[in-house]
């Protein structure tokens, strides 16, 4: 069974009860949220590419189906992390003091890379940003910890 840790495939039965339905399984164009809610970070390519649906009720997925899947993606090395992100900001920072225009974050969220749509970024700063000063900058460390889920870089 795709040689993973038990803890692993336990993880992966609750997530199919929880999105799934009995014998049936889970909807291929839910793969990225499963992957996700098993903590993992799949590109839309890599989704793609593993077998994710774009339409709803094109294809099902198993639980057999799912582990060797779930264990490539795990194996995925082209991930970032919150280091890595905080490079990326950096870019941006002019004045070296850990801050930045929110126009130029909400700009790079929804033009680069894999773009956000405007109410992904509008939910995504409503869950996950400090309110920007008087000249627009916001300190963004504290943003992507929390977008990272790491209370110790706040």
């Amino acid at each position: 069974m795709a040689d993973l840790p038990k803890r692993d495939i336990e993880n992966v039965e609750f997530v199919f009860e929880v999105m799934g339905s009995p014998g049936v399984g889970i909807d291929a164009y839910d793969l990225g949220d499963a992957l996700r809610a098993l903590n993992l970070n799949p590109t839309l390519a890599l989704i793609e590419k593993m077998g994710g649906t774009k339409k709803r009720n094109e294809k099902k997925l198993t639980i057999e189906e799912f582990l060797p899947i779930y264990a490539q993606v795990k194996k995925e090395k082209d991930q970032g992390c919150y280091e890595d992100f905080i490079e990326c900001l950096k870019l941006y920072d002019k004045a070296e003091d850990g801050t930045m225009l929110l126009a130029e974050l909400q700009h790079a969220l929804l033009s680069l890379g894999e773009c956000l749509d405007d109410e992904q970024v509008e939910t995504l700063f409503a869950d996950c940003m400090d309110p920007e000063d008087e000249e627009g900058m916001i300190k963004y460390s504290p943003f992507l910890a929390r977008m990272c889920d790491r209370p110790d870089a706040l």
